[in-house]
């Protein structure tokens, strides 16, 4: 066999291999006629460091390169979401803090647009951070979010909520605004331990403070198909979830850090990148499940 056809069969398996599943070649997203209401996705996941930034960026992206409307919401203190996109957190005058806490703070004075087509930013930087306290004392505190995004979800198809790795008042006010939650998760079993904490969170936020609210998606991420470790987690994964996993896994490339570097998606950054083509999969597979227009 020539190293061509070994190197064919190799990501042949990589893309196969991990869901056991035959691949679905998911259509072409529908043109859409007219934009919004927008549907809410929380990006979640209580640990650090499993892709949830790099999801949010590169999945908006590939949903805006499909003509969608979307909304990017920086949702954690440490503001990576708005420094991928180019934006400094630390000289931001409006940011998601001082919508949360002044409600004389119109959301749309907060907004940014951004370079990319079709994207638009609700940038974060470490104010956010006191919310989480200051929230506490507030009247319907898991709610703020969600009538704040109420005010402007007519203008998109696709709000994505970054959220921080915790399961504080910040991420619960995601959820509560959420029609549905993708949960980004690193092909690694200390990743796999953390889950079942997280979705007693978000079957708690159902019950309680929002009965829409649905799992999207399970999103296996940093996969590297040459290691006997990360098919085992996903086998793990679909044990648990079933269905419920994305077919899209997305492969660890360095790639991915050097479009961070640029400030920009994998998309306009390596547009015919393996990378850029599993985000564009992922945005059509998304679609066709319903979790986007």
């Amino acid at each position: 066999m020539s190293s061509e056809q070994g190197s064919t069969t190799l990501q042949e398996e990589a893309v196969l291999g991990p869901t056991g599943r035959p691949l679905t070649e998911f259509p072409e997203p529908p043109v859409l006629t007219s934009h919004g209401p927008a549907r809410i996705v929380a990006m979640v996941n209580q640990k650090g460091g499993v892709g949830k930034t790099t999801s949010t960026i590169n999945l908006g992206a590939a949903l805006a390169e499909a003509g969608r409307r979307v909304l990017l919401v920086d949702f954690d203190p440490q503001g990576a979401l708005s420094a991928g996109l180019g934006t400094n957190p630390h000289e931001l005058d409006l940011t998601v803090y001082n919508v949360l806490m002044d409600r004389k703070v119109d959301i749309n004075e907060a907004i940014q647009s951004t370079e990319i087509e079709n994207i638009d930013l609700l940038p974060a930087n470490i104010d956010l951070s006191a919310a989480e306290v200051q929230l506490v004392n507030e009247v319907a505190r898991e709610q703020v979010l969600d009538r704040a995004l109420r005010r402007v979800a007519d203008d998109y198809d696709v709000i994505l909520i970054d959220c921080q790795p915790s399961l504080g008042l910040l991420t619960v006010n995601a959820l509560t605004a959420a029609h549905g939650v993708i949960i980004p998760l690193i092909c690694e079993f200390f990743a796999l331990r953390a889950v079942a904490l997280l979705v007693e969170t978000i079957e708690k936020v159902q019950d309680r403070l929002n009965p829409r609210l649905q799992i999207d998606g399970v999103l296996a991420t940093m996969y590297d198909a040459r290691t006997l470790h990360s098919r085992e987690v996903v086998g793990r994964l679909l044990e648990a979830f079933g269905d419920k996993v994305f077919e899209t896994v997305i492969k660890r490339t360095i790639k991915f850090a050097d479009a961070t570097v640029a400030a920009e998606p994998i998309t306009t950054y390596a547009g015919n990148h393996p990378g850029a083509a599993a985000y564009r999969q992922l945005a059509k597979e998304l679609i066709s499940r319903g979790g986007a227009p």
